[in-house]
């Protein structure tokens, strides 16, 4: 395979408890500079994927909500979890406006929910995770990895020998 195209992977989800551990193993798997991305409709379980993804990081439960009006929570952890949800936001002046782009550069990690809905705000070298609805509580987590270190983050967490 080209080092340099994309690699992806599909997991299915039958339950809220099973979003939240697929989460939590990515959340074991993440290191310093590594950039999450997160799409899917209203409902489709990105905050439950994202508590799980911090409470791997090591961040205690209690202090994980979803940013939806602060915009960016850093929850400390075994590595800072930058938390943002974009989905009040519509430009790069507004990514400007809450900070955005310094804790790209911060120590920690980003986990980005409604990634999509900035153009700008995804890194060339980022996991981009979907979340599709597939019944009342079964879910299709469509992942792409589009650079080296997202790839590397991607076989951690999901290896290609199997989920």
């Amino acid at each position: 395979m080209d080092a340099l195209a994309p690699l992806s992977r599909v997991v299915e989800s039958d339950s809220p408890d099973e979003t939240f551990s697929l989460g939590a193993r990515l959340g074991g798997a993440l290191a310093e500079g590594d950039f999450v991305g997160l799409d899917g409709p209203l409902g489709a379980g990105k905050t439950a994927f994202s508590r799980g993804v911090a409470h791997g990081a090591g961040v205690a439960l209690d202090d994980v909500s979803s940013p939806t009006y602060s915009i960016v929570q850093t929850y400390p952890g075994r590595v800072a979890v930058h938390h943002a949800d974009l989905y009040r936001l519509s430009s790069e002046a507004d990514l400007f406006g809450v900070g955005y782009f310094e804790l790209l550069e911060s120590p920690g990690v980003m986990l980005v929910e409604w990634v999509s809905q900035v153009p700008g705000a995804r890194p060339e070298d980022a996991l981009w995770v979907r979340l599709e609805v597939a019944g009342p509580k079964r879910r299709v987590l469509r992942v792409v990895a589009t650079g080296p270190r997202s790839r590397s983050l991607l076989e951690r967490w999901l290896p290609s020998s199997g989920v």
